[in-house]
């Protein structure tokens, strides 16, 4: 059986993703690949689900590269998490306030992480989702303001890192993948890689 990394490596594979995260766990598949980012306002129609959010959304940032800047030789990657609690959106923050007020929704609670992301080649474009369960002990006030006020996390989904405290401290259990809420599901994008050509 031949390795994705054989199977890729006439390809040139672009990551449009600033996200250091996504870039790490990329890197760690043993990928080589560029980064490019093309600003994207990340706005979606209000009436979609978790699912089909990240679905539009990765789809979006995909779109923002024009046909011509893809050849046969290339594969894009785009891709957008959200959190959602009782079925209901938690984006990025947009400052300290929303910061805590999300943290708060999500203290005790079980939320959802959901990923989309979408590959792309000048021949066709494949998209697909992965969610994992993650459930949070009661945080204290003093706990989420510790948080956001020494890690700033405005930059992520629900207002926190896994990988940082208060996923050390808050996190009771997931169920689905880990790596999904640093912000790649790996196991399927490696499988969904492999597939794709």
């Amino acid at each position: 059986m031949i390795s994705l990394k054989d199977k890729l490596k006439e390809k040139k594979i672009i990551l449009a993703s600033g996200s250091p995260r996504r870039q790490f766990l990329l890197k760690e598949l043993g990928i080589e690949f560029d980064v490019e980012v093309r600003e994207t306002e990340e706005n979606h129609p209000p009436h979609l689900d978790a699912r089909e959010t990240v679905l539009y959304l990765s789809l979006l940032k995909s779109l923002a590269f024009d046909s011509s800047e893809l050849n046969d030789n290339t594969l894009l990657i785009t891709a957008d998490t959200v959190v959602s609690v009782d079925e209901k959106l938690i984006g990025k923050p947009g400052g300290r306030e929303q910061a805590i007020k999300a943290l708060q929704a999500i203290s005790g609670k079980k939320h959802v992480v959901t990923t989309g992301v979408c590959l792309r080649s000048i021949v066709k474009t494949h998209q697909f989702f992965t969610e994992t369960d993650v459930y949070f002990k009661e945080l204290s006030q003093e706990e989420i303001e510790y948080y956001v006020d020494h890690y700033h996390p405005y930059d992520k989904a629900g207002a926190y890192g896994i990988q940082e405290w208060i996923g050390y401290i808050g996190i009771e259990k997931i169920n689905g993948s880990f790596y999904n809420v640093m912000g790649l599901p790996v196991k399927a994008l490696y499988e969904e890689l492999y597939s794709f050509f």
